[in-house]
């Protein structure tokens, strides 16, 4: 399948109130021709994705006036952004709280400018290969749900779903699987990527649990996701023909 190429008029926002992280960042980003913008608090950071719709957010989460996950939040209610979360807070806690929140990566303080940016040439790719369109036009269905992987629309009983890219990928590939059971390992591959740094399997857990909540499934009477316990998760049947 072909990749699209990204558009690199759009800028990578740095958002951290260190302003010696920020310039370290952009240094290395810009060394790799990404045109940068940056923010040092919560509220700055709000008003440059308004103003610059960057490309990707790179994200602290301990900010004044308004902490990263309220504006992992914001961005959450109506974009699907790339966000990487480059934190102090590195406990595998915080890192799976980050990523459930709606981050694509999360990366710990002390970090290297170096795996950052190659972090964010995976994200930026991840990202631009979901906007990809396939023809024809392919529809996974299961009962009411309905997705459109064009399009990347979901809807339940005609009604539309917002998800994150990383909550789309994982309700794909469960439903490609058609039934059949994907552990946990298998499901970060497939919305993480093979190569990417090795998560716990907590971290699926936290992803499937926010997408049942948008999906209104229940893992005690599912109807879409169906938990198959000590091993990973299936469609709750098998999905129906492509139109």
């Amino acid at each position: 399948m072909p990749v699209m190429a990204f558009d690199r008029s759009r800028p990578i926002l740095v958002v951290d109130d260190d302003a010696k992280i920020v310039q370290l960042v952009r240094t290395y980003l810009e060394r790799d021709g990404y045109r940068v913008v940056e923010a040092l608090d919560g509220r700055e950071a709000l008003a440059r994705i308004e103003d610059e719709d960057p490309a990707l957010v790179v994200l602290d989460l301990m900010l004044p006036g308004m902490d990263g996950r309220t504006i992992i939040r914001s961005i959450r209610d109506h974009a699907e952004t790339p966000i990487i979360v480059l934190s102090a807070l590195g406990t595998t806690a915080d890192r799976i709280a980050g990523l459930g929140l709606g981050a694509d990566d999360y990366l710990p303080k002390p970090f290297s400018p170096a795996e950052l940016v190659l972090r964010v040439k995976r994200v930026l790719a991840r990202a631009t290969s979901n906007r990809t369109p396939t023809l024809p036009r392919t529809v996974l269905r299961l009962e009411g749900l309905t997705v459109d992987l064009d399009r990347h629309a979901v809807a339940v009983d005609g009604r539309a779903i917002a998800l994150t890219s990383v909550e789309l990928r994982l309700l794909v590939a469960i439903l490609e699987a058609e039934g059949r059971v994907m552990t946990r390992d298998r499901l970060l591959d497939a919305i993480y990527g093979p190569d990417s740094d090795a998560l716990l399997d907590r971290t699926i857990d936290v992803h499937v649990g926010r997408l049942r909540d948008k999906l209104g499934d229940h893992a005690s009477a599912p109807r879409f996701i169906a938990t198959v316990r000590g091993t990973g998760y299936r469609a709750a049947i098998a999905r129906g023909p492509n139109p």
